[in-house]
C-alpha cells in the first residue's frame, strides 16, 4: 500500500541520487590538498602557487597556467577566502575542474572536483531499503546547557573538534535509545551513527538528520532517511566518525546502505 510517507521517501531518494551524481557532487571529488603539507605552495597536478595567509589563501598564477577566476582568465595574485556556495560556483577553475578553497580549524586547503572522475562515471545508484513506517518514530531533543566540543577521529585519519548540542532520545523496538547530535544553523539535528549492520550490509557509519525540534523538543527520528556520508562516495572527504555512545546495538535495516 502506497502512503504519503512512502511517496515522499521515494522523492527524497531520487533527489539524493540526483545530487550525488551531479557534475560537482561528491562523486566528483578527486583530491583534497592541505596547504600545510605543501610549504612551497605547489599542489599536485594543480598549476599556480597556493599559500595560506592569515585570512585566506594567496594564489599566484601566470597566463600559461590556464586558471580562471570568477569565470575569467587569471594571471597575477589573488586573495581567496573559503568558498561558501555550491562547488559548481567556486571562484577558481581549471577547465571543467572546480578548485574549492576550504578551511578546517585554521588549516587551509583546496579541493579538486572533476565531473569526469572515474567514480562518477562508474556510479550505478545508491542501494537503499524501501520505506518502512516502523523505522520512523517520535523523538525528543534534550539540549546540553552549553555546546560541548569533543575531539573526534575523521575519515582521513586526523582528529578534529565536533560541537555537540545535546541528545536525541527515542524508542525503538521497545527500548529507549539516545544519539548525541550537533545542531545546524537552520535548527536541523545531525547525528553520525553506526549500528549492528555497519561494515557488513551497510557502510561503516551513516548520517541521520532530524527536523528542527519544536518548543517542547519534539521531532521525528526517521531511519528511512539515514544517508551515506560523503566519504562513502570519495576518499577525499573528512567525515567525522560516530561520537562515543553513537554506535547502536540494533540492526538498523533502513535507509541508504551502500553504493549500488
Amino acid at each position: 500500500m502506497t502512503t504519503d510517507a512512502s511517496v515522499a521517501w521515494k522523492q527524497w531518494h531520487e533527489q539524493r541520487v540526483e545530487s550525488v551524481a551531479a557534475p560537482y557532487g561528491p562523486l566528483a571529488l578527486i583530491a583534497t590538498h592541505w596547504l600545510e603539507d605543501y610549504p612551497e605552495g605547489r599542489l599536485p597536478d594543480i598549476p599556480g602557487k597556493w599559500v595560506a595567509g592569515e585570512a585566506g589563501v594567496v594564489l599566484e598564477a601566470g597566463e600559461s597556467d590556464g586558471l580562471t577566476l570568477d569565470g575569467r582568465p587569471f594571471a597575477g595574485e589573488a586573495r581567496l577566502a573559503a568558498d561558501s556556495g555550491p562547488e559548481s560556483g567556486s571562484r577558481v577553475a581549471l577547465g571543467a575542474k572546480r578548485l574549492v578553497v576550504l578551511v578546517r580549524e585554521g588549516v587551509w586547503g583546496v579541493r579538486v572536483y572533476d565531473p569526469g572522475s572515474a567514480a562518477r562515471q562508474a556510479f550505478r545508484g545508491i542501494e537503499a531499503k524501501p520505506y518502512d513506517p516502523r523505522w520512523s518514530v517520535p523523538g525528543r531533543f534534550i539540549p546540553y546547557d552549553a555546546t560541548r566540543t569533543i575531539r573526534l577521529g575523521n575519515a582521513d585519519g586526523r582528529e578534529r573538534g565536533f560541537a555537540l548540542a545535546g541528545e536525541l532520545a527515542f524508542s525503538l523496538d521497545g527500548r529507549e535509545r539516545t544519539l548525541k547530535v550537533a545542531r545546524q544553523g537552520d535548527g536541523l539535528l545531525w547525528a553520525v551513527f553506526a549500528d549492528a549492520t555497519s561494515g557488513g550490509t551497510s557502510f561503516r557509519f551513516r548520517f541521520l538528520f532530524a527536523p528542527a525540534p519544536d518548543a517542547q523538543g519534539r521531532t521525528t527520528v526517521d531511519f528511512n532517511r539515514a544517508q551515506l556520508p560523503p566519504c562513502a562516495f570519495a576518499d577525499h572527504f573528512i567525515c567525522p566518525l560516530p561520537a562515543p555512545g553513537n554506535t547502536l546495538d540494533a540492526a538498523i535495516e533502513a535507509g541508504e546502505r551502500r553504493l549500488g
